[in-house]
């Protein structure tokens, strides 16, 4: 058959299925009699056997075009998918997310090894070189000095509780950022995930080298640990999800590149989705807690509550490990006895 015998000849039913297709997506399926749901299957089957031909035969782009407009209407119509239900959701929190995390412990692991290495390197160069704090150290922190800032603090002259709302929003969003991008940069076969890991530690390790020079030590941990244990575990295992990522790309394991890259795309993108728990957790905790200084809430306090929360954090992202060892031993028990 001709191609242009063909249009003529099947001409009628796309119509049919295009004037179908316009009343469901106006109206609603339901407004559908049973006999025009049965044709729109029927039409849908028989349409998309067209397009087949149709590209089979290379032929006209426009038809080629317009008939695979009506099966992608036609199939979004018939398999819309189903709504997330929030059973799915609580299912993937509580326990799917610590059980990916716990299948790539080993991308976490590299993710938080690059973070500590730039916080020690921050923290060792502003030792040997004070002033590389140009470089090292967070632009807003340059011209703050640790001891006036503590003893601001104490006496009510910190920032307002509007400053520290503000402050507070900045810092949450930034965060979020900086996983996204330590997500997306793993396109650059890891590379760039590494870079943003390493200098998000190197800038930590360097501000924290400035406190403790000045005997701050102890209160510039009391300010971050509270907030920064969520946090940055959070920023690490977005940085495991760009290294997963990379790892479809570098290495395949038999798969096409692109094939593996989309598999390891939905890994990496439900790792990333888990991080949001722990974001609004720090967020939470550094509106509140982080924020109240000593005297109000003493170093010692806000050092054990940090060591609560992280211990809590942690239960949490081990559980899949940690409920695996159990079911070991209950089975090792069940043999020996």
């Amino acid at each position: 058959m001709e191609m242009a015998e063909f249009i003529e000849t099947r001409r009628p039913r796309w119509q049919q299925l295009e004037s179908l297709l316009d009343k469901s997506e106006g109206e609603g399926l339901r407004r559908l009699s049973l006999d025009e749901a049965r044709s729109l299957g029927k039409l849908y089957r028989a349409v998309s056997s067209d397009l087949l031909w149709v590209r089979a035969r290379s032929g006209s782009a426009d038809v080629s075009a317009y008939l695979n407009d009506l099966v992608g209407r036609a199939y979004a119509l018939t398999y819309p998918g189903s709504r997330p239900r929030f059973a799915d959701v609580w299912a993937f929190v509580a326990r799917g997310f610590p059980a990916l995390l716990h299948h790539e412990w080993r991308m976490y692991v590299a993710s938080v090894l690059l973070f500590l290495a730039g916080a020690g390197f921050g923290y060792v160069g502003m030792v040997v070189d004070p002033d590389a704090a140009h470089y090292l150290v967070p632009e807003q922190h340059l011209s703050m000095d640790p001891v006036k800032r503590a003893a601001d603090e104490a006496a009510g002259k910190g920032m307002s509780v509007e400053d520290q709302a503000q402050f507070t929003t900045f810092l949450f969003t930034h965060n979020i950022q900086v996983a996204f991008l330590a997500f997306a940069l793993g396109i650059t076969l890891g590379l760039g995930t590494a870079v943003m890991l390493f200098t998000n530690g190197l800038f930590l390790g360097a501000l924290a080298q400035v406190y403790a020079a000045k005997g701050m030590a102890g209160w510039f941990w009391a300010w971050i640990l509270p907030h920064g244990i969520p946090e940055i575990s959070a920023i690490c295992i977005a940085g495991a999800a760009g290294l997963v990522i990379a790892r479809g790309m570098v290495a395949p394991g038999g798969l096409s590149r692109g094939q593996a890259l989309r598999k390891e795309a939905v890994t990496a993108v439900k790792l990333l989705f888990g991080t949001l728990v722990l974001f609004v957790l720090a967020g939470f905790i550094e509106g509140t807690v982080s924020q109240i200084h000593p005297p109000k809430l003493s170093v010692a306090f806000k050092v054990t509550f940090a060591l609560t929360v992280g211990t809590g954090v942690y239960a949490y992202l081990l559980s899949d490990w940690m409920r695996g060892r159990r079911d070991r031993a209950r089975a090792t028990a069940e043999l020996a006895g």
